[in-house]
């Protein structure tokens, strides 16, 4: 957050010797990536770029290898096997597939197949590439598969906070106590993780929304997606305004601002000591309830004291609960069974 980029920051090792890098922490695709010299179109990061040529572990892919045939848009240049990827903001990263150890920690895990990057472009502020942790094959996730089981959880450290969240891998990390609910799979988007979202509630008051708005259609669009890579929750248009239209009826005590940026509720809470404001709820499949704490919907995006609603609607019928809505909370992915656990623990 400090970078100013919305997104979460992990630091792992690349290579042999291992270089230290940031990476994007993105439960929302698959391809783990860096930067990587010689750089034909690169952002500035805030580590040097690795350079392949000085680590020892790194191989290319050869066009004809089964990791090849694993990657979404692959193709062939000199022998080599290329990626690139498009993300939803417009950011790409184009380059060719390797094979490389990664460290997390004290933990070597060796032949991870990367995207070594030489074209990239967007809103990748100071990372040095991006950790995929979606449900497809190609995801750091799916490359560990038996190891971890599928299995993985983390905490978002709320922003403005000097405390650090976490990100650990394998089923002994899956807490006690969560709640859980079911990931639902759809077919044509196997890396994202769908949940069962029934409805949406403002100081406890369920919202009426039709629960259709949140379903998956039998062609595959709509749903609700858990996604660390994205900052702020979208939701599809005719949710949006009505979840907005009863959190105003809520705060009407409290002076608006104008709009900022993608929020258009926005409040001057300049010189205020307190706030009240109405609980935000998600209403989950199986009947849970999660139920946010006032900093992960309302957020401060100047330092003159304005803040604003963390939501936005979605340009198509897909719900993203992103990143600012899942901060604090521990949450964890069970693949191996289908399950997403909220809970207990915060960070």
């Amino acid at each position: 957050m400090d970078q100013g980029s919305g997104e979460y920051f992990v630091r792992i090792g690349v290579g042999s010797p291992a270089k230290n890098q940031y990476m994007v922490l993105d439960s929302g695709s698959d391809i783990v990536w860096v930067q990587c010299q010689p750089c034909t179109q690169c952002y500035h990061q805030s580590d040097p770029v690795f350079d392949p040529s000085l680590s020892v572990s790194f191989t290319g892919v050869p066009c004809g290898s089964s990791v090849c045939d694993r990657v979404e848009n692959s193709g062939c240049h000199s022998g080599r096997c290329k990626y690139e990827v498009m993300y939803g903001d417009g950011s790409y990263t184009k380059g060719t597939m390797a094979i490389e150890t990664l460290t997390f920690g004290h933990t070597m895990v060796k032949n991870v197949a990367i995207g070594c990057g030489h074209r990239n472009s967007g809103m990748f502020t100071a990372a040095a590439g991006l950790l995929g942790l979606g449900g497809g094959s190609m995801s750091l996730v799916g490359q560990l598969g038996g190891q971890t089981g599928g299995a993985f959880s983390y905490c978002l450290v709320s922003r403005g906070t000097d405390s650090t969240g976490s990100l650990e891998f394998g089923r002994g990390v899956l807490p006690v106590g969560a709640a859980w609910v079911p990931l639902i799979r759809n077919p044509l988007t196997p890396s994202f993780y769908y949940i069962g979202l029934s409805g949406l509630g403002v100081g406890g008051v369920r919202v009426p929304i039709s629960e259709d708005v949140f379903k998956i259609t039998e062609l595959g669009d709509g749903g609700v997606v858990m996604d660390t890579g994205t900052a702020v929750t979208r939701l599809p248009s005719e949710a949006y305004v009505a979840f907005q239209d009863a959190f105003i009826a809520e705060t009407v005590s409290l002076p608006r601002a104008p709009a900022v940026s993608i929020f258009d509720t926005c409040y001057d809470l300049d010189g205020f000591v307190t706030v009240r404001v109405p609980t935000i709820s998600f209403f989950l499949s199986g009947g849970q309830i999660l139920t946010l704490p006032a900093r992960n919907f309302l957020i401060p995006v100047n330092d003159k004291g304005t803040f604003c609603f963390a939501f936005a609607p979605s340009p198509s019928k897909i719900s993203i609960i992103g990143n600012i809505q899942q901060e604090g909370i521990q949450i964890s992915f069970d693949g191996a069974n289908g399950f997403v656990g909220f809970g207990p623990n915060i960070c």
